[in-house]
């Protein structure tokens, strides 16, 4: 098949989940023998990592679109571009990932285009969106509903969501994992003095609804030797990144700003506990990977946190800053748990060549 990917920002990237969904079902579609085109945003690294312009992928054609840099225009400008590019690429299904861009579904639908949509999250729900991008982001649920052939969602809720608001079915498939060699602590010591089991690691993009500041108002008020590692970049939210870093009166607080490659395996492998305080989530991909290198979970009790964690992790009460307390305290007094169970249910039930093979089925619809 020919298949066309918009909604994304960029590959290859670790700007967020939906860019690791991309790049992991267009490379692997690839190999099984498929043309893939994805369309690339032009543009600064949003985390603030390196941006890397290609023309392919691992045998992926990329094409890059120019849009705005200002984040709310950013999306919207893209998405337009970018589909009626694609409607000259003669391409047998467009897939179309996010609420944001499927408020451009109908168009390929219109000519007779096979179009599926991925709905990461409910975007709209966001803290870091408001006015007009909230309602821009609710058009693009409302046209993904109605002009999708197939719609892909990534929790039971939000399948649930689609049924009672819209009455559309969606097909459940999962986000997966790619599960790496385990790293011994190398880098983390030499750049941050990090040491296997000395730290608690929150791995994730400093934006209001990931819960940072809970975190962090827990943490301080922990009596622990452990550190606090924040890894992650600043998403068109620079506001409340100052206010996480005034609140991080706290010689124990590590902030490492945008990690990849072997330093973030690393943290992975050597943190005590993965936390996960998260108000609003699609279906994280940086859970699945802590899952995988068999980090101690603990998550806000949102169903798309908890089912995921299942019965190997550990949760507490959503933005409640007591209780996030009291399960730290409560894991940081009891020795760390063999994680071998937990390591292959992840693997068993999140395997990305799966994933494809399912997506794939419905591309052939």
């Amino acid at each position: 098949m020919k298949i066309a990917m918009i909604g994304h920002k960029r590959i290859p990237s670790r700007e967020g989940g939906v860019e690791i969904v991309v790049e992991e079902l267009a490379t692997r579609m690839v190999e099984k023998g498929h043309s893939v085109t994805v369309y690339n945003r032009k543009g600064k690294h949003v985390s603030g990592g390196k941006t890397v312009n290609l023309k392919e992928y691992k045998g992926v054609k990329i094409k890059s679109v120019p849009t705005f840099e200002n984040g709310k225009l950013n999306a919207i400008v893209y998405s337009v571009i970018a589909t009626f590019l694609a409607l000259f690429g003669r391409y047998d299904v467009i897939h179309f990932h996010a609420e944001g861009p499927c408020s451009m579904i109908w168009l390929p639908h219109l000519f007779g285009i096979h179009t599926v949509a991925t709905i990461h999250g409910l975007d709209w729900q966001r803290a870091k969106w408001g006015g007009f991008a909230t309602k821009f982001l609710k058009f693009g649920e409302k046209t993904a509903a109605k002009y999708a052939d197939e719609l892909i969602v990534l929790s039971e809720g939000t399948r649930d969501y689609f049924k009672e608001t819209y009455g559309r079915e969606t097909v459940f498939i999962p986000n997966g994992i790619d599960v790496q060699n385990e790293k011994k602590a190398d880098i983390i010591t030499k750049k941050y003095g990090l040491e296997k089991d000395g730290y608690i690691l929150f791995l994730a993009r400093i934006v209001p609804e990931k819960g940072l500041h809970y975190l962090i108002d827990a943490f301080m008020q922990t009596d622990t030797d452990k550190k606090l590692v924040i890894a992650g970049g600043v998403s068109h939210s620079g506001e409340y990144a100052k206010q996480i870093h005034d609140m991080a009166k706290d010689d124990r607080i590590i902030f490492t700003g945008f990690v990849e490659g072997d330093e973030l395996w690393e943290l992975y492998y050597n943190c005590r506990m993965y936390v996960l305080p998260s108000d609003v989530e699609g279906m994280p991909i940086s859970l699945l990977e802590a899952m995988a290198c068999g980090c101690e979970c603990l998550v806000s009790d949102i169903d798309t946190a908890k089912n995921v964690v299942g019965e190997y992790g550990y949760t507490f009460k959503k933005s409640d800053v007591n209780d996030l307390k009291n399960k730290l305290c409560e894991i940081l007094g009891k020795p760390k748990a063999d994680k071998a169970e937990q390591i292959e249910y992840v693997k068993n039930n999140y395997s990305w060549d799966e994933i494809t093979d399912r997506t794939l089925e419905l591309y052939k619809k």
